[in-house]
């Protein structure tokens, strides 16, 4: 969840930290802070709040040295103060921390009778005072790690300078991502590429349990065990170029206007255009032999996996189980050898969704990830791994990332449905030609800026929402629930439309707008009459529907945006672009932090 960097080289390492934690920042923003090593010594500047305010602490009071270690915070234990902010340090050592140290109180107490003394709420400051306690009894740094490592328990990626060793970083990497940077004349640590990106293309990545202990010109890892291990160095296809707004007034504005674009390129690695059909590259499975499937994520890119579950299901008739990430291994689900585990994930490096991959591996499962960054922990603990071409998403709420996994997911059930022999090349071509005409009616969408902007006005003054959907529409009512709650800190409920007579339909009044996902097909009828009963109650509907639904809903529909007429089968991907476009502009209205809401972070990699 919190962004970790750090810099051995020639140049000044402030500005440098400085540069990578505005590219870490959408980890957290509850606080940030860098130190250096000046003359030997360790000097830090930390700030609370977001990274402007550190900038302009170091602006007030510059730091030397060119060894340092930067973090920007997402709080978990310790409230978002300048106390509590990374590095944590003594005379003796700094460090940062991402992930929740889980022994941290028995630690705290046998250091503290040891004469240790804390000066923060924070689980990381028993790391630092381990650290301190085992330097003081005469460890030399990298002994002290080994051992310290030794008796963490929990989730840590770690980066340490020590007061007096210039030349010297260890990081340290278990259950979140950690990565090693090979400059010309520098290194580097950082918990995520794009943080790296600007200094160096060559990277190694820690695999989990490892440590490794960094000069200006090399690093040597370690594994859990203590004995030294060989890393590859990839070369990052991330770019190192400055991701901006352009002339947008936030990210989300500007990742919203990016669907078109994304759609397309993430249709175009998986489809021939010529013959109308999917093509997927070598998976190592046969889908014709997998007895079951299991989908498993978080937040936004679990309502996409359930959106392939119905795909999964209705198009390739396989049977199709789902469950959030962070639920999926504690339920401990007995699963068919040989079957196929799915995890969406658009940083590929949400610990919950890790470990249910783990957790599927051990239960004997081909693993397949979904991915937006292809040199992810997911991905390379995956047999296979399809990458959605998503670009850099910048703003906490997703968007463009989630049409682009809804996509992937789309392609992959046509590719079962043929494997299997449940679908004819006729209908895989007519479906495949739907999949094509995604990116142009996403940009037909994006011309209804205006009206659902209009809109706006109406949802920004309620207290609750509920979003209504059936179907493969259902998990799209959910979606678009959940950009309303996390931007614009309005109450809101996705429904299966069906289930609204079944509770939440005590809930409305003219006070409660009812937002409906109903696209001409199917499950049309149905809908419209869960809708009749909306109305009814004084509910508000308004209705996100085709030309031809529209029509038929006059008479219930409060407000109205009519939306392309497309195949049901891609109906899922193209109404997730109008809720996210409504989330936005009420949070607009409503004065949000729309690209950093409160309490939220981009990437989740701690329990």
């Amino acid at each position: 969840m919190c962004g970790i960097v750090g810099v051995i080289g020639p140049d000044l390492a402030a500005p440098l930290l400085l540069e990578a934690l505005r590219r870490l920042e959408y980890r957290g923003y509850d606080s940030a802070g860098i130190a250096t090593l000046v003359n030997g010594h360790i000097e830090r500047r930390r700030a609370s709040g977001k990274l402007v305010n550190l900038a302009a602490a170091l602006q007030r009071a510059p730091l030397a040295g060119t060894t340092g270690i930067g973090h920007t915070r997402w709080a978990t234990h310790g409230a978002p103060t300048e106390a509590n902010a990374h590095p944590h340090a003594t005379a003796r050592v700094a460090i940062v921390h991402n992930g929740i140290i889980e022994n941290h109180a028995e630690l705290r107490a046998m250091l503290e009778a040891e004469g240790q003394h804390f000066a923060t709420e924070t689980d990381t400051e028993t790391v630092v005072q381990l650290l301190d306690l085992l330097l003081a009894r005469g460890a030399s740094p990298v002994e002290a790690a080994g051992e310290a490592l030794g008796r963490l328990e929990g989730a840590y990626a770690l980066a340490m300078v020590f007061a007096g060793h210039a030349e010297l970083m260890i990081g340290a990497r278990h259950g979140a991502p950690l990565a090693v940077g090979y400059g010309e004349g520098a290194m580097y640590l950082g918990s995520d590429a794009l943080a790296l990106a600007p200094l160096t293309q060559r990277i190694a990545y820690l695999e989990d349990g490892d440590w490794a202990v960094v000069s200006r010109d090399d690093a040597t890892f370690f594994d859990s065990q203590g004995q030294e291990v060989r890393r590859e160095i990839r070369r990052t296809a991330v770019s190192g170029a400055a991701v901006g707004k352009g002339n947008y007034r936030h990210f989300m504005e500007k990742e919203l206007h990016e669907h078109p674009a994304v759609l397309g390129d993430t249709l175009r690695q998986m489809i021939n255009p010529g013959s109308r059909s999917v093509v997927l590259p070598e998976l190592g499975f046969d889908f014709a032999a997998i007895p079951a499937v299991t989908v498993s994520a978080c937040g936004s890119a679990f309502y996409a996996g359930q959106v392939g579950r119905y795909w999964f299901e209705q198009v390739a008739r396989m049977p199709t189980d789902g469950d959030v990430a962070s639920e999926f291994r504690y339920r401990a689900p007995p699963m068919p050898a040989g079957g196929l585990g799915i995890l969406v994930s658009q940083s590929g490096e949400t610990a919950d969704t890790l470990a249910a991959l783990r957790y599927m591996r051990a239960q004997g499962q081909h693993v397949l990830s979904i991915v937006n960054v292809p040199e992810s922990s997911m991905a390379r603990e995956s047999d296979a791994v399809l990458q959605t071409v998503a670009g850099p998403e910048i703003g906490v709420a997703s968007t463009k990332a989630f049409t682009a996994q809804l996509a992937v997911l789309a392609c992959l059930a046509l590719a079962a449905g043929r494997a299997r022999g449940t679908l004819t090349g006729a209908q895989e071509a007519a479906m495949t030609h739907a999949l094509l005409e995604v990116p142009g009616r996403a940009a037909e969408i994006l011309e209804h800026d205006g009206a659902i902007r209009h809109l706006a006005a109406r949802v920004a003054g309620a207290r609750d929402v509920l979003y209504l959907g059936r179907g493969s529409c259902f998990p799209i009512a959910m979606e678009g629930a959940l950009k309303l709650k996390e931007i614009s800190y309005i109450h809101a409920e996705g429904y299966a439309a069906g289930e609204m007579k079944h509770g939440p339909i005590a809930l409305i009044d003219p006070s409660v707008p009812v937002i409906a996902i109903v696209p001409s097909g199917p499950l049309f009828e149905k809908t419209a009459s869960n809708l009749q009963e909306a109305a009814a109650r004084g509910g508000p509907v308004i209705v996100f529907s085709d030309a031809a639904g529209a029509e038929k809903l006059r008479g219930i529909a409060a407000e109205t945006v009519v939306l392309p007429s497309v195949d049901p089968f891609v109906a899922p991907i193209l109404y997730a672009i109008p809720v996210q476009l409504l989330a936005y502009h009420v949070a607009v209205l409503k004065g949000t932090d729309v690209d950093q809401p409160r309490n939220l972070a981009k990437s989740v990699t701690v329990e």
